[in-house]
């Protein structure tokens, strides 16, 4: 099974890929540019390990608290991704996972699935 997660709440455009054992991840500068073409920097990572969409069987996006026009477009970008080619979404935040220590991107998936957070559903919290 391989997960992508996405984080464009903070400083940067996080991106990971969990591949089984194999974790990779990328980070672009969080601005109206890299938002535009939020779709195009997931498909150039992951054809840049030889992937495709398709081969992802979840996805896990940050849904805040933090950059509102961040959040927004990788919300919308992943429920489009879900309409099309019916790739399962967790909506995450940080604050979920409140009692844990040391939370790492790439504990995210096993954190979902320790405190039930469901898929296909959009909460976001945005900071105003």
């Amino acid at each position: 099974m391989i997960k992508l997660i996405i984080d464009a709440a903070n400083e940067n455009i996080f991106l990971m890929i969990i591949d089984n054992k194999d974790i990779y991840n990328i980070s672009h500068e969080n601005n109206q540019t890299n938002y535009e073409k939020l779709m195009i920097l997931i498909n150039e990572f992951l054809k840049s390990k030889r992937l495709e969409i398709n081969s992802i069987s979840a996805i896990y996006v940050n849904r805040g608290p933090g950059s509102f026009a961040g959040m927004r477009n990788s919300l919308s970008t992943i429920k489009a991704v879900h309409v099309t080619k019916k790739i399962d979404y967790y909506c995450f935040s940080f604050k979920d996972f409140a009692n844990e220590n040391d939370i790492k991107y790439e504990n995210i998936p096993n954190l979902c699935n320790k405190f039930n957070i469901k898929k296909n559903l959009i909460k976001p919290a945005y900071i105003s």
